[in-house]
């Protein structure tokens, strides 16, 4: 004879949508028990604990001034650049106004 059903229909057991990953986490955060909650969803108590801290590092970021992009990388790469030119730039004028002695835009040429 089969066993009877409980009363309590059994969740799913396979992929999650994020809706109800969303609704495990906040159960952890309020204080569930992460074994229980983890054997009453057929998940790993690993499982859940990911879920729990990537949700919290998306709660992070949506804190933050605002979303990285891939500009970041480009404007940190480009202000390095910028900052070197003009440290490469310094010698070079100094030893321009060295070589004009003190005439700005001394030309080789005597004006007559």
């Amino acid at each position: 004879m089969p066993k009877p059903k409980p009363e309590r229909e059994a969740p799913d057991r396979g992929r999650f949508p994020a809706r109800r990953k969303a609704e495990a986490v906040v159960r952890l955060l309020r204080g569930e028990d992460l074994d229980t909650l983890s054997r009453e969803l057929g998940v790993t108590a690993a499982t859940l604990s990911s879920w729990r801290d990537g949700f919290l590092d998306g709660g992070t970021a949506a804190l933050e001034g605002r979303p990285a992009d891939g500009r970041d990388e480009l404007v940190a790469r480009l202000q390095a650049e910028g900052g070197q030119l003009t440290m490469d730039r310094q010698p070079l004028g100094m030893r321009c106004r060295h070589l004009e002695g003190g005439r700005p835009f001394a030309s080789g040429r005597r004006s007559t």
